[in-house]
């Protein structure tokens, strides 16, 4: 499962930036600038429909979600 999520997240993330981020999975994606807001809520409304979780923006804390690492915890977090 985790897997499924994380190879999920990482197609999204490349469709997103242009970029495979398999080997950089703990790199903060706001901080070098890989998404920028507009990116971000595609983000999230990708991962609502292709992972089934409801993410509300009221509690979307960047912080929390800077990594693809932190991505997938979010995610099963969500999915539990």
């Amino acid at each position: 499962m985790t897997e499924d999520i994380q190879q999920t997240v990482l197609e999204i993330l490349q469709d997103l930036t242009g970029e495979d981020l398999s080997e950089r999975m703990d790199e903060d994606i706001f901080e070098t600038a890989l998404l920028d807001s507009m990116d971000t809520v595609q983000m999230v409304l990708a991962l609502e429909e292709q992972l089934g979780v409801d993410i509300p923006v009221s509690e979307f804390e960047r912080d929390q979600w800077a990594t693809v690492t932190k991505i997938v915890a979010q995610v099963q977090a969500l999915q539990a």
